[in-house]
């Protein structure tokens, strides 16, 4: 006799280990069929469950289903939708009811950072709010590592390890071309409120390499600034910027605000590198070279991290083996034992204290000047980036599966976003 049917989606940005999660999901779903019948992808998200696009991945081998955890970024399909307030506008979560009972879902398991933490909050009152019966468990992923809660996220390791290394080889380049050439690199990674990934830029300072981190944490001081990478060059001959881009001024504006704004109301950010690259060639005349790692940093599973990899299956096993528990409204999360063997735990976590909260850098991790990383922020990034987990390889090109994405038959209306 099956369980009843789950409902799984990847929300918000994906990442380089997300698919794992997926894998662990799926995985750890199949070896309870009495307690949990299928598992429906939503495609693209929480778009998928409304307009009834759901993916049947019982029809994937038990092979291909093990190869997401090699394979980057979202196999089904992500989205950035934000759900009313089922309190304010029920209309949505409505139509989530009208596919759940057509197609017996009991189980939501939504994969995101913290925008998806709400709308999964939100899915986890549907119970008492409108009677049908459903857990909803939050699997964290978000490589701005700023869910509250849980000492990491997963999909931070793979892109700090990303960033940390792809600084410290420009740097090394700058270096071998100063003396003639390029003297200043700057180089733009992701993180809006907060600095986790650029703090990761920082490490590559521990192979002498002069590098200035600007974070969002941090007000930016242009004249501060522009006399820190002047002696930098005067004293190394080249200096490395990490800036993120969500380094703003004093008065709030962010340095690369486009003046646009995404489904959830957040500013558009990019292009925070060519703005400060330009500043020091018009202050101090030095060529430069900039690069904005946007999408490569998120989708470089060719780097992930080993560590990364392995909490991020985890966390999609523990989400499934909580809703057999009974648990609703809950995340799982990484819980730090130690630094040093590095050892960790899954916990759990209630949405309602991780839902819009957002985890900034620690004072203690930013140097005093502002513009690195401090030996408390190194013991904490070291282990999230430890190890290698490669795809495997044919004719030189990583081999990456592409699932059937197998749509179950419509049994409702269409149904308009």
């Amino acid at each position: 006799m099956k369980g009843r049917n789950a409902f799984y989606a990847q929300s918000g940005g994906v990442t380089a280990v997300i698919n794992a999660s997926a894998c662990g999901v799926i995985e750890t779903a199949r070896k309870h069929p009495d307690k949990i019948g299928k598992v429906y992808a939503g495609l693209n998200g929480i778009i998928g469950a409304l307009t009834e696009e759901l993916v049947d991945t019982s029809v994937e081998t038990p092979e291909d289903i093990a190869k997401l955890r090699y394979t980057p970024a979202g196999a089904f399909g992500s989205c950035r939708l934000k759900l009313a307030d089922p309190q304010v506008d029920s209309r949505g979560f409505e139509r989530l009811i009208e596919v759940f009972k057509a197609h017996d879902i009991g189980y939501f398991f939504y994969n995101g950072g913290g925008d998806s933490a709400d709308t999964c909050f939100k899915v986890s009152q549907i119970s008492s709010l409108m009677g049908y019966p459903v857990q909803a468990i939050h699997v964290p992923k978000t490589i701005d590592n700023d869910l509250p809660l849980t000492d990491n996220c997963p999909g931070f390791g793979s892109v700090a390890k990303y960033v940390a290394v792809s600084t410290l080889e420009a740097s090394f380049d700058v270096r071998a071309m100063s003396k003639t050439s390029t003297r200043i690199f700057v180089f733009e990674v992701m993180g809006r409120h907060a600095g986790w990934i650029a703090s990761a830029g920082g490490l590559a300072a521990d192979y002498g390499i002069p590098v200035v981190v600007l974070f969002p944490e941090v007000e930016f001081n242009e004249d501060r600034f522009i006399a820190r990478v002047d002696e930098n060059v005067k004293r190394f001959g080249f200096c490395s910027i990490v800036v993120s881009e969500g380094c703003k001024y004093p008065d709030g504006k962010f340095i690369a605000d486009q003046g646009a704004r995404d489904a959830f109301g957040h500013a558009h950010l990019g292009g925070a590198a060519p703005i400060l690259a330009n500043m020091i060639r018009n202050k101090l005349g030095y060529p430069f070279h900039w690069a904005v790692a946007n999408y490569l940093q998120r989708a470089a599973r060719h780097l992930a991290s080993a560590t990364d990899v392995k909490q991020a299956y985890e966390v999609g096993c523990a989400a499934v083996n909580l809703a057999l528990e009974g648990r609703n409204s809950v995340m799982p999360t990484i819980e730090r034992v130690s630094d040093t063997p590095y050892q960790y735990r899954i916990g759990i976590a209630d949405l309602k204290e991780v839902a819009n909260v957002e985890k900034k850098m620690p004072r203690n991790f930013i140097s005093n000047d502002g513009y690195g990383i401090t030996d408390a922020c190194r013991q904490y990034l070291r282990p999230l980036i430890q190890g290698e987990d490669y795809p495997q390889y044919t004719n030189g090109m990583p081999q990456y599966i592409t699932l059937k994405n197998q749509l179950v038959p419509r049994k409702l209306k269409p149904f308009s976003l």
